[in-house]
């Protein structure tokens, strides 16, 4: 059984993945930058299957490379890559938003994806076997005020996505998106920079997408026959739909 390398597996979806692929058995490489995060979670699955714990922030070329490509036994042979780490910064329009802000949502959600889709892919292409679920976003798709960077972004990992299917196609190497809507994470604490009273206020009076519903299609994607390929799957909160395109009128 080939290893599982997740990023951003401190907290939300990262951390649910991490939980049920250790319950299933498989070795597991859990990269996020909060070493006391990790150690606790390494603490909590040791039990169940072997653990490789990398202090990581994948914005950092030369260090997605060296801890990625030096991984020990039994870890070295990795066969599903999730990419997990993202964030999104401010609600701002583009007009008021913060350069730094749109910097950190490039450099990890594009950047950071594609440096250890870079650093893996190789040695999945030398065995003709292996899975990349990179995490994307209806943002990608849907466009809503104040997404701008962080919508673009997540329309390049689906973009990206399918033209990694057509690089590797009679390679052996599955490719999958998964895009989820409204979902109760540290996401909108983060977004608005650790207000918790802005960040609950996303999710009133309605039922959002859990981080264990977001892991249980990842994990039911990885557990597919190895000639099934799930290119694209988008989830929403029966909550959330769809709205009118929205019109500027010079008349009430």
């Amino acid at each position: 059984m080939g290893s599982v390398v997740v990023t951003g597996a401190s907290s939300g979806f990262g951390y649910a993945v991490a939980k049920l692929f250790a319950a299933a058995g498989y070795p597991l490489v859990l990269a996020a930058r909060r070493q006391d995060r990790l150690s606790a979670l390494s603490d909590e699955l040791g039990g169940l299957t072997k653990i490789h714990t990398v202090c990581l922030d994948v914005r950092d070329r030369a260090s997605v490379s060296d801890c990625l490509l030096s991984l020990p036994e039994p870890f070295d042979a990795v066969e599903i890559l999730v990419n997990n780490a993202g964030l999104a910064l401010g609600l701002g329009a583009a007009d008021e938003a913060d350069l730094d802000d749109w910097d950190a949502m490039v450099d990890t959600n594009i950047k950071g994806l594609m440096y250890c889709t870079r650093v893996l892919l190789p040695g999945m292409v030398a065995r003709q076997s292996g899975l990349i679920i990179n995490l994307g976003s209806v943002a990608g798709q849907w466009p809503y005020p104040g997404g701008n960077v962080y919508g673009g972004t997540k329309a390049f990992v689906q973009q990206f996505s399918r033209n990694l299917r057509a690089d590797l196609l009679g390679k052996g190497i599955r490719v999958a998106c998964v895009e989820p809507g409204m979902c109760e994470t540290e996401f909108s604490k983060v977004r608005f920079g650790g207000d918790e009273e802005k960040a609950a206020a996303v999710y009133e009076g309605m039922t959002p997408l859990s981080a264990r519903d977001i892991a249980d299609v990842i994990f039911w994607i990885a557990t597919l026959p190895d000639h099934v390929n799930v290119n694209e799957i988008e989830l929403m909160p029966v909550a959330q739909a769809f709205s009118p395109f929205a019109v500027s009128r010079t008349t009430q």
